[in-house]
């Protein structure tokens, strides 16, 4: 596939040592066109629910953790070479924006005004206090939780689904594709794709393309085209049902196919809702927001609680904190939750593996349960993705935060009664930091302690009831983690010698 001009004229300027450490930035700022919204007019509307702290607006800049590790990540890897990828190698599947972000060192990247425009719709989110979920529990604790269900989508994934729709507009391009789990990201895509008349394309993990068919009619309802996945459509779908005509999919499968198809067709370009750098960035809003309106009220976290899968909501939320600890300024322990069915952090590896399952994407330096883990179709928590994001893996294992993994029994004892007295039925996704909060909660009352928690809770369970059904009427159960699965995965990943 041809270089763009922008890109083209960049790559002369990289010295072979610069290209060899991607990661460590380059300084690049492309020339695009203006954009409108497809229907011709700049937003203009405000939350309809706002934080109800005074004075807090929307963040103008996102914010670079990168800019301020002492120790950076390694580079991904090119999946042939296995050689650190320079620009040239994303071409294909990104705009040159946002490969720019992806490897950018500096400390905030500006947001775009038309993206600010949009934000407005739902931002700045509302940060509360659940004071009633704290008499029910007795507890000492002060819990807040920064909601990010006020979004047309219902979780935080449009934050980065708007600037990654932007940016491909800018650049000319008129089809987008990505994968899908429960939906969340795939609807958020589609969202941003109407306001900016690009077309959509998702592949969604066959297991929640069948639990959660209202997921796939908002993805239609805002003009998508949805397939369940493994497909017939692409080689490495073809592949997968070859093997397993039942597969209920992975992420990483989708993945594949939706690489495949964005590889293949230069007028197409991949997003991705999670992971990779660009996308935790976009995601910074929500903290940016968070420490404002904490200041605000007086207040200042001592523990931060959220869930992860692929890590985007956690990262939006603790990674200006985690500045704010750099600086010596505060000092909260960061605490991400993962399910015992898909625990990257707690029970991966932490090495090179490949994004997706077909291995046709960079190999990235995570914590991996193997390219080819495939999740029990039964577990109903989200949080289904077999890596963790690079630059979380990065953090966790530099000791600035820690993980644990709960039963999705338990997650959703939890959910039944942060409904029961907030009013707010959450995605099965951040019922694991819900979960969490509960039991620290309850630590506090314990040792009578009035400590703080911030917990994340990214988006509302309002397509998400099937799960529900299942777990009030008691045919919800925990799942055992089968170590052998994993270890039958693990040894598939690429032995790679450092480079």
């Amino acid at each position: 596939m041809a270089t763009s001009p922008a890109l083209a004229a960049l790559l002369p300027r990289l010295s072979d040592d610069k290209t060899s450490s991607f990661v460590s930035g380059f300084s690049w700022k492309p020339k695009v066109k203006d954009v409108k919204l497809s229907s011709g007019f700049k937003t203009r509307a405000r939350a309809a629910l706002n934080s109800g702290v005074k004075g807090v607006d929307i963040p103008r800049q996102w914010y670079n953790l990168v800019a301020d590790l002492a120790v950076k990540p390694l580079p991904p890897l090119h999946p042939k070479t296995f050689k650190p990828i320079v620009p040239e190698d994303l071409a294909p599947l990104f705009p040159d924006e946002l490969i720019m972000q992806e490897a950018s060192n500096e400390r905030f990247i500006d947001i775009p005004d038309e993206v600010v425009d949009i934000y407005k719709l739902w931002r700045p989110t509302p940060l509360i206090r659940a004071k009633r979920l704290e008499k029910l529990l007795d507890t000492p604790a002060r819990i807040y939780y920064k909601y990010e269900g006020v979004s047309p989508a219902g979780s935080h994934k449009p934050n980065t689904a708007v600037p990654q729709v932007w940016y491909n507009a800018k650049q000319g391009v008129k089809n987008v594709v990505t994968e899908t789990g429960a939906g969340q990201w795939g609807s958020s895509l589609a969202f941003a794709c109407s306001l900016f008349g690009l077309n959509c394309e998702v592949w969604q993990v066959r297991a929640s393309y069948d639990q959660k068919p209202y997921r796939k009619l908002m993805m239609q309802t805002w003009g998508a085209k949805v397939h369940p996945s493994p497909s017939n459509i692409t080689k490495s779908g073809r592949k997968m049902l070859q093997m397993d005509p039942m597969s209920p999919g992975s992420l990483g499968i989708a993945i594949s196919e939706a690489v495949e198809v964005a590889a293949a067709n230069a007028d197409t370009k991949y997003c991705l809702g999670s992971v990779l750098n660009h996308v935790l960035l976009h995601q910074t809003v929500i903290g940016e927001e968070c420490i404002k309106q904490m200041e605000e009220l007086g207040e200042s976290p001592d523990i931060i609680i959220g869930c992860t899968g692929g890590g985007s909501n956690f990262a939006g939320l603790t990674f200006p904190f985690i500045r704010e600890k750099l600086k010596g300024k505060i000092n909260p322990v960061i605490r991400a939750v993962e399910p015992t069915a898909c625990p990257s952090l707690t029970k991966g590896v932490y090495t090179y593996d490949y994004g997706d399952t077909a291995g046709m994407t960079p190999l990235m330096k995570m914590h991996s349960l193997g390219h080819d883990f495939i999740p029990d179709p039964i577990h109903a928590g989200g949080l289904r993705y077999h890596g963790m994001a690079p630059l979380i893996s990065h953090v966790y294992d530099l000791g600035f935060m820690e993980a644990l993994a709960i039963p999705q029994t338990e997650c959703f004892q939890g959910a039944i009664q942060f409904a029961r007295t907030e009013g707010l039925i959450p995605a099965p996704e951040p019922t694991h930091a819900i979960a969490a909060t509960i039991r620290e909660a309850l630590r506090c009352k314990e040792f009578g302690e009035e400590k703080v928690i911030l917990m994340a809770m990214c988006g509302h369970g309002h397509f998400d009831l099937p799960a529900y059904e299942k777990y009030l009427q008691g045919k919800m159960v925990d799942l055992s983690f089968a170590d052998e699965k994993m270890q039958a995965s693990v040894s598939k990943i690429p032995q790679i010698v450092p480079y």
